[in-house]
């Protein structure tokens, strides 16, 4: 029998936390398991990661747009992707098919109303036993700290951009 299991959240102020994921996923990948990342609010946007980690054999789902989403006043399509996004995981958790699931971004989709927490912690308590399913993204809810396995808090000692760096490629995105 399959070993249990585990829920990660990986969340804080600091850089990292999707890279963490993505570590993690390809550490899965080499042992031969199966991953699905669906990323939230992260729409049309090729990052850096995205071919390497297709060409391992990891599926990515991206749902939202490229654009900023207005934490305060989100458009009514910004809420639509992001529930279509929570559909997806569920429907794909539920098909057995997948040993990892990241959900990439969906604290922030949380906070920022576009999808309830409700919800997330019926998916986690919904999933098969089997499924290692990771969240990031800053603002988790206190929720999903106590629903989890292991919560990783990254904080932001220093950052370049502080001083105008802007995003770079092979870095940042």
């Amino acid at each position: 029998m399959p070993e249990p299991g585990m829920v990660h959240v990986y969340t804080g102020a600091g850089k990292g936390k999707t890279t963490a994921a993505l570590g993690l996923t390809v550490r899965a990948r080499g042992r031969g398991l199966s991953v699905l990342i669906v990323q939230f609010m992260k729409g049309n946007v090729e990052y850096g990661e995205l071919d390497p980690l297709r060409d391992i054999g990891v599926e990515i789902v991206q749902f939202g747009r490229p654009d900023f989403v207005d934490q305060h006043d989100p458009d009514p399509v910004d809420v639509k992707m992001a529930q279509e996004g929570l559909d997806y995981a569920i429907d794909r958790i539920g098909s057995g098919d997948y040993d990892m699931v990241v959900l990439d971004e969906i604290n922030v989709a949380t906070s920022w109303k576009l999808v309830s927490v409700e919800d997330v912690l019926d998916l986690i308590e919904g999933r098969p036993e089997k499924v290692e399913l990771v969240l990031t993204g800053r603002y988790a809810p206190e929720e999903f700290i106590e629903a989890a396995d292991l919560v990783t808090e990254m904080v932001e000692v220093k950052h370049y951009f502080r001083k105008g760096t802007e995003a770079r490629d092979g870095v940042e995105r």
